[in-house]
């Protein structure tokens, strides 16, 4: 399989740390994400290359309508987004109605703060969805390892597993934000990070 190079990528128009190529290297093209939190379509987005480069089909959530006319603007960007604060929604409704199946590929949840963050993935999880790769924002440069503790936890009773451990915002060692989860029947064994950006880098076949 193919890999993107993120480390090559100019102008911010993928994720933080890689999240989309993780995502197409577990799932490949043609796949599906639900989007917590999707802030502005290109800049630091996890779902924009899955979409605009991959084929990806799939949903974003986000309750800050100062996105909007970005969203709006861009007209690579065809995918639906829902404009609501994500705990009004009833997920199971919306996948049936937008015609994705209960298994995606992937979650990203990314919203402020933490504590949000793990009440939002215990509401889409309890939602009977299912996801190949779930990338969870705990903030643990800043507040500790609480939620990173919680998520783990609970994550494990709904048959996920650590993926990628201590993920950080690029090249800022010091701040980790984020542990990376996939279903128990995929085949990928824990590593950190730094581990996996250096291992990616090396096996990358081409650059977006």
């Amino acid at each position: 399989m193919k890999l993107f190079n993120f480390l090559k990528r100019k102008n911010n128009k993928f994720s933080q740390s890689g999240q989309d190529q993780f995502a197409y290297n577990i799932s490949g093209s043609n796949g599906t994400y639900l989007e917590i939190g999707a802030h502005d379509p290109v800049i630091n987005s996890n779902t924009f290359n899955l979409e605009v480069k991959c084929n990806w089909n799939g949903i974003s959530v986000e309750c800050d309508k100062s996105f909007q006319k970005s969203w709006g603007d861009n007209k690579l960007r065809k995918n639906n987004v829902v404009w609501d604060d994500a705990f009004n929604i009833n997920y199971s409704s919306l996948i049936k109605l937008r015609e994705l199946p209960n298994r995606l590929n992937y979650l990203s949840c990314d919203i402020e703060p933490a504590e949000n963050t793990f009440n939002i993935l215990k509401k889409v999880i309890s939602s009977k969805l299912d996801f190949d790769f779930i990338s969870f924002e705990h903030d643990k440069y800043n507040i500790g390892n609480k939620y990173e503790d919680l998520c783990i936890n609970y994550l494990k009773d709904y048959n996920y597993k650590v993926a990628v451990k201590d993920v950080y915002s690029r090249n800022k060692r010091y701040k980790i934000y984020e542990t990376w989860f996939v279903n128990n029947d995929v085949d990928f064994e824990e590593m950190d990070y730094s581990v996996w950006k250096k291992e990616c880098y090396k096996s990358c076949k081409f650059s977006l």
